[in-house]
This record gives structure tokens, C-alpha cells and sequence, in this order.
């Protein structure tokens, strides 16, 4: 059973407000009560026998999982990275120098995260590529989709507009342009294994 981690507003999340922050909680709420209704289902072994590629609802439930759980996870790494307002806005010299080693620069990293954010209709996430051991910008259009494996997410930003549309509505470029203000580099950090 996946236990859902009590996230809490702080003043140190800038990018959001309360109100906002506690819609999109609700909405992880759901991922984590899906996830779990759907390995109740696959552990009663539904229909392995006529699985199907095409269509078969053992196929749906395998389709069902990977979305749900990756909601989950994306959406722990994303609360877990906000709050940077706290002191933790600026990163650390060590993740500074590889951002500088894979991208050229700490502003054209951040130049092509901002547009990667922009270009994403879910998530756009910065990632440690195990297969060629270099930090990239990647965008999800869904949470199982665009997904690059043998990867770790070290920086998470939901682009979904349920992160964002209540109080930004349609200033999509507003919230990504906040966010960028509001990461706890000591997570990104941790996550790296630098702190």
C-alpha cells in the first residue's frame, strides 16, 4: 500500500498560495488512493489469461498503473522540491559547477529549462541521465509519457494547469517564472548527492 506523505504549506512556498496549494494536494490525494485501488485490483490477478496488447482490462490496469504511481511519485518530488524562499534559492557551488559542466552555463540551463517548462503539457523535469551521465531538461506530456528510463528526477515542475490555473489562470509563464525563485536548492541538491 502507498502511504501518502503529509505535505504542508509553508511561508517559505512562494510560488503558490494556500489556496492553491491545498487544491493541488487533494489532487495528489487522488493519485495515491488510485494507485492503490489499482494494486488491490492486479493482486487478484483480473484477466491475466486474456491479455490482451490491442485491448483487455488486465492491459488497462498495467496502463492505469503507471500513470498512477508515477502521479504520485512526480507529484512527492515536486511538493518536496518548493520553498526555496527559506534561504535555499541559490544552489549550492557543486550542483552549480555540473548544471555549468552539461549545459554551458547556470542561465542557459536555466534559459532551456524555462523552455522546456513552457513547451510541456505536464511536467517538465530536470534529470541526471544514467546511459550518458550529463544532467537534461526533459518534458512529459503525461506522467507516463516522455518518461526517460535508467534516469533520476532531480528537479520537478507540474505544468499540468491544475498547479497553476487557479491562481495564475491562463499566466502559465508567470508561475514557471516564480517557481524558478522558489526551488529549495538543498533538496535539488540532496538528490544529486552533493549536500
Amino acid at each position: 500500500m502507498i502511504k501518502r506523505v503529509n505535505f504542508q504549506y509553508t511561508e517559505d512556498i512562494t510560488v503558490v498560495n494556500r489556496e492553491q496549494f491545498e487544491v493541488h494536494i487533494r489532487l495528489y490525494d487522488g493519485y495515491v488512493n488510485k494507485i492503490n485501488e489499482i494494486d488491490g485490483i492486479l493482486q487478484n490477478k483480473p484477466g491475466r489469461e486474456e491479455a490482451n496488447a490491442t485491448f483487455s482490462f488486465y492491459r488497462e490496469c498495467k496502463r492505469g498503473e503507471t500513470f498512477a504511481l508515477n502521479g504520485v511519485i512526480l507529484h512527492e518530488l515536486y511538493f518536496e522540491n518548493l520553498g526555496g524562499g527559506g534561504g535555499m534559492n541559490t544552489p549550492n557551488p557543486s550542483v552549480t559547477e555540473q548544471i555549468e559542466m552539461d549545459f554551458g552555463s547556470y542561465a542557459l540551463w536555466k534559459e532551456d529549462f524555462v523552455a522546456t517548462a513552457k513547451a510541456s503539457r505536464g511536467w517538465a523535469i530536470l534529470i541526471y541521465d544514467q546511459r550518458s551521465y550529463r544532467l537534461r531538461n526533459i518534458s512529459l506530456d503525461s506522467h507516463d509519457l516522455g518518461n526517460i528510463a535508467y534516469s533520476a528526477p532531480i528537479l520537478v515542475l507540474d505544468v499540468y494547469e491544475h498547479a497553476y490555473f487557479l491562481q495564475y489562470a491562463d499566466k502559465k509563464t508567470e508561475y514557471i517564472n516564480r517557481f524558478m525563485e522558489d526551488i529549495n536548492w538543498e533538496v535539488v541538491g540532496q538528490r544529486m548527492g552533493i549536500y
